[in-house]
C-alpha cells in the first residue's frame, strides 16, 4: 500500500528526514541516508559546502536529483541571521522549500519563538516555503501555520540529546489542531522513540544524531526506517483501548 504525505505541493513516500552532520565522511553519511530511504536530507547552509567546486562537496556523494536538499539554518541565533542565511542558499542552490531554526541559546538549543515567528513571516513573504522548528505548544505551532509555515516542526527533546519524546500530550495536540504536516525535530534517541513519534500521528520524524553517533549509523539507520513504517502503520491501524484490568484473550465461558 502507498501511503505518502505532502508538503508545499511536493509528495513523498519516506516519512523519515535524516541529516548531514556528525557523520565520520560524506560516504558514511551516504550509505546512512540509502539505508534509511529517506527522500529529504537537511544541509546546514553555515557548516556543509554546497557551493565551492573547489572542495569536498555533499552533492558529489548525495546527488540533489534523487535526494530532496531542506537548507537549514543551524547555528543562527536571531531573525535576521537565518533569513540572510536562507537567502544565500536561494541564490546558490535554488531552494525554496527550506528547514528555518532560530535558537535561544547555545546551552539548550530551545528554539526563540519570537525571533522565529519574525522569521517565518518574512520569509513566506519572500516566496520561501519554510518548514519550521519549534518548541512543543500547540499555541506556537498555530501562529507558525498563520505566519505561512508549511510545516511545523515541534521538538521531542532537546537537539541531540537523545531523550525521546518528553510530552507525547502537546505533540498529539499539535497534531490534532494542525492544518500542515507535523514532524517531530530533535531528541529521538532509538527507534522506539522514531515509532512513538509515528504512533502520535506525527507526518514524519527529523534525525541527525541518533544515526550519526550509533556505533553501526547504517545499521541505525535501517532500524529508523522501519521504525517509522512500524509507527505509522500502527496509528493507522488504531490501536487497542486502554483497561485498568486484565481482559483474557480467550473467553471464560464454556471452560472445561
Amino acid at each position: 500500500m502507498t501511503d505518502n504525505w505532502s508538503v508545499a505541493g511536493r509528495t513523498f513516500s519516506s516519512r523519515l528526514i535524516v541529516g548531514t552532520g556528525k557523520y565520520k565522511d560524506f560516504e558514511q553519511n551516504a550509505a546512512a541516508v540509502e539505508a534509511s530511504g529517506a527522500e529529504i536530507v537537511t544541509v546546514a547552509v553555515r557548516r556543509v559546502n554546497v557551493s565551492d567546486p573547489s572542495a569536498p562537496m555533499l552533492t558529489d556523494y548525495i546527488d540533489p536529483k534523487k535526494i530532496t536538499y531542506l537548507p537549514n539554518t543551524a547555528g543562527c541565533f536571531n531573525a535576521d541571521d537565518a533569513i540572510r542565511t536562507l537567502r544565500l542558499a536561494r541564490e546558490a542552490g535554488g531552494w525554496d522549500l527550506v528547514k528555518l531554526e532560530v535558537l535561544g541559546e547555545a546551552k539548550t538549543l530551545y528554539p526563540n519563538m519570537r525571533e522565529t515567528l519574525e522569521a517565518t513571516e518574512v520569509l513566506a513573504k519572500e516566496g520561501f516555503l519554510p518548514m519550521v522548528y519549534c518548541v512543543d505548544d500547540p499555541i506556537a505551532a498555530k501562529q507558525l501555520e498563520d505566519a505561512g509555515a508549511v510545516a511545523v516542526m515541534p521538538l521531542g527533546a532537546p537537539i541531540g540529546s537523545g531523550l525521546g519524546i518528553q510530552n507525547r500530550v502537546t505533540i498529539r495536540l499539535i497534531v490534532e489542531g494542525a492544518s500542515v504536516p507535523v514532524l517531530v525535530d530533535a531528541g529521538v534517541g532509538t527507534a522506539s522513540d522514531a515509532a512513538v513519534a509515528m504512533e502520535l500521528g506525527c507526518d514524519g520524524v527529523l534525525m541527525n544524531t541518533a544515526i550519526a553517533e550509533a556505533k553501526d549509523p547504517i545499521r541505525m539507520a535501517r532500524a529508523m526506517k522501519l521504525a517509522v513504517e512500524a509507527g505509522r502503520d500502527a496509528y493507522l491501524s488504531g490501536r487497542m483501548g486502554l483497561r485498568r484490568y486484565a481482559d483474557p484473550s480467550s473467553p471464560l465461558a464454556g471452560l472445561i
